[in-house]
C-alpha cells in the first residue's frame, strides 16, 4: 500500500465520550425560532429495491434536532413514502430501468437551495448510479455546503476525490469496512491489521471527516485527529442501522454543526441507542427503527437539546 500513502505510523486515537462530547457542543436554537431557522435537510436516496431506508435517515435528522425535512427519491415510490412519513416533504426523482435515482442537475440543484445539509446516498443499492449522482451533486452544491455522503455513494468515491479535495468544509463519509476497502481499492486485510491508519489515510485523501462503522468506531478528522468509540453493541449491526446513523449526522449539520462534532455526536447517540435497545428490548433482534424515540432523550440527558 505504500503507493496510496499509507501512514508511516499509527494516530493516537482519543475515547469518544462524554468529556469529548462537552469539548465539542451542539449549536442551540435562540431567538425567534422556526423549523427553517432550526435546520433543513434534504435527503437523496432509495431506490426500488429498498423503498424506505430514507425514511429512517430522515426521521434520525428531525430526531436529532433538525427542523424540515425533504426526501428526494424515485418516482414510483416517493408518494408511498410520503405518505409513511407526513412530517416530511417529498420530491419525486426519475428513475432507471434498474430503480435507481437517474436524475440531472435540472432535478439536483433545486433541492441545493432548499436546505442546510444534504445526506446522499442512503438506500441506495448501484454503486454505478450512486456515483453519476455523487457527481450531479458535487456541481451543484457550493465547496462549504454541509454534506453526508453514505451507502452506495461511497463505493466509487475515489472518483471525485479531486472535487472533494477542494472543498473548503469538509465532507462527512459513513463508511463500514467493505465501502472504505473500495474507497481505497484495498484488500480486507489492510483494514483489519490497521484500521485506524486507514480511516486516517481516507480521511486525509478525501479531505473528510470519516466515521469508520465497526465494534470500535474510528472518527477520523483530515486534521489529524481521531477518536474510537467502543459503546456500540453487536444488535446495531442490522439493515437500516446505518442509514440512522447518516440521517443523525446530516440533522445536527443543519443545525449548524461542524462536520467533526455532527460526526462524534451522530456516533455517540447512534451507539449509546443501541445500548439502551440491547437492555430493554434484547442485545439481539430490535430495529433500526427502534433507535429513533432515543435520540432526543439522549441528546437531552448529555445536557445538548
Amino acid at each position: 500500500m505504500a503507493d496510496k500513502g499509507t501512514p508511516v505510523s499509527p494516530p493516537v486515537v482519543a475515547p469518544l465520550d462524554r468529556a469529548t462530547l462537552r469539548d465539542h457542543p451542539l449549536p442551540m436554537p435562540s431567538g425567534e425560532v422556526d423549523k427553517n431557522s432550526r435546520g433543513r435537510v434534504t435527503v437523496i436516496g432509495g431506490c426500488l429495491e429498498v423503498p424506505g431506508g430514507v425514511r429512517l435517515t430522515a426521521e434520525a435528522a428531525l430526531r436529532s434536532g433538525a427542523g424540515k425535512v425533504r426526501i428526494a427519491t424515485v418516482a414510483p415510490i416517493a408518494h408511498m413514502i410520503g405518505t409513511l412519513f407526513p412530517e416530511a416533504a417529498i420530491t419525486a426523482l426519475p428513475a432507471s430501468a434498474s430503480g435507481e435515482i437517474a436524475a440531472s442537475a435540472s432535478e439536483i440543484s433545486p433541492l441545493v437551495g432548499k436546505c442546510d445539509a444534504i445526506v446522499v446516498g442512503p438506500a441506495m443499492s448501484c454503486r454505478h448510479h450512486a456515483s453519476r449522482l455523487v457527481d450531479t451533486l458535487l456541481d451543484s452544491i457550493t465547496l462549504d455546503h454541509r454534506v453526508v455522503i453514505d451507502a452506495a455513494a461511497l463505493m466509487s468515491l475515489s472518483q471525485h476525490a479531486d472535487r472533494l479535495k477542494k472543498r473548503t468544509r469538509p465532507a462527512l463519509l459513513t463508511p463500514h469496512p467493505g465501502e472504505i476497502a473500495a474507497m481505497l481499492d484495498i484488500d480486507g486485510a489492510d483494514l483489519a491489521s490497521d484500521a485506524v491508519s486507514i480511516a486516517m489515510l481516507a480521511a486525509r485523501r478525501f479531505n473528510a471527516v470519516v466515521v469508520l462503522k465497526g465494534s470500535c468506531t474510528t472518527i477520523a478528522n483530515p486534521s489529524g485527529a481521531i477518536y474510537g468509540f467502543n459503546g456500540g453493541t453487536t444488535g446495531l449491526a442490522t439493515s437500516g442501522s446505518g442509514d440512522v446513523l447518516a440521517g443523525i449526522a446530516g440533522g445536527l449539520l443543519a443545525r449548524g454543526c461542524e462536520p467533526l462534532d455532527a460526526a462524534l455526536w451522530a456516533v455517540w447517540l447512534h451507539g449509546e441507542a443501541g445500548r439502551r435497545c440491547a437492555e430493554t428490548i434484547a442485545p439481539l433482534g430490535f430495529l433500526a427503527s427502534d433507535l429513533l424515540p432515543l435520540i432526543p432523550g439522549l441528546m437531552h440527558s448529555a445536557g445538548q437539546s
